[in-house]
């Protein structure tokens, strides 16, 4: 069973999260200040952590920064869940090693999506870490920054590597180009779209030995995808 932290000290979130998340079979723990919070991740190890920024005793972005810190759960996804809605607060907490930030009052529909998307990724990566990536004639070692079609190399730049990672581990997903600039730059702001479409326009171009893979969705994003 999937083991879910929730670290908030309202009382109303947590009983609101435990309810939807434990109709979709997810076991959930729950802590009300970032001193608990951290005991019960290194002692429970969970699947995930949904952490609140502002806590009693420790505040989340100290929390944030202890668990990347420590071996034990420096691994685990933690997704921050926070009314705080400055790209400041949102840059900061994914500096210090988020995988995902949604703002408060959110859907529990959406959080539960954004849970399951995490830990797809997670284990994607795990399945994947033994040997290199491949799609069709694309290979790509991600130890070395080596990517090849038909053993041609691709002469990538670094985010073009990361971008074409990204979207071969999770075929057919559709990403927003907000996620992508996190994911990829590890900060947020509405001026670097234009620089993630230069990017992509790029990678696109690359990528013309595999055909048209690499997909725009209009108003959403983009994902890769083989057309047969």
């Amino acid at each position: 069973m999937i083991k879910v932290l929730l670290i908030d000290d309202d009382v109303q979130i947590q009983e609101l999260v435990r309810f939807n998340l434990e109709k979709d079979g997810v076991a959930v723990l729950t802590a009300s200040n970032g001193e608990q919070g951290l005991d019960l991740a290194m002692r429970e190890k969970p699947d995930l952590i949904i952490l609140d920024l502002t806590l009693p005793v420790m505040d989340g972005y100290d929390l944030c920064k202890l668990l990347r810190a420590e071996n034990d759960t420096a691994d685990i996804p933690i997704i921050i869940l926070s009314a705080r809605d400055d790209v400041a607060d949102k840059v900061v907490g994914l500096e210090l090693g988020a995988d995902d930030y949604i703002t408060k009052p959110f859907s529990p529909r959406e959080l539960s999506a954004r849970i399951k998307a995490r830990l797809r990724e997670g284990q994607r990566r795990n399945d994947l870490s033994n040997g290199p990536l491949r799609w069709g004639t694309l290979e790509i070692v991600q130890e070395s920054y080596i990517a090849t079609i038909a053993s041609k190399p691709l002469n990538l730049t670094v985010k073009e590597f990361e971008l074409l990672v990204l979207f071969v581990v999770n075929p057919c997903q559709v990403f927003s180009r907000e996620y992508l600039i996190q994911k990829v730059w590890g900060y947020l702001s509405s001026t670097d779209s234009r620089t993630l479409d230069v990017h992509i326009s790029h990678l696109r171009n690359k990528l013309k030995a595999l055909g048209p893979v690499l997909d725009s969705v209009r108003g959403v994003g983009y994902l890769f995808a083989r057309r047969d």
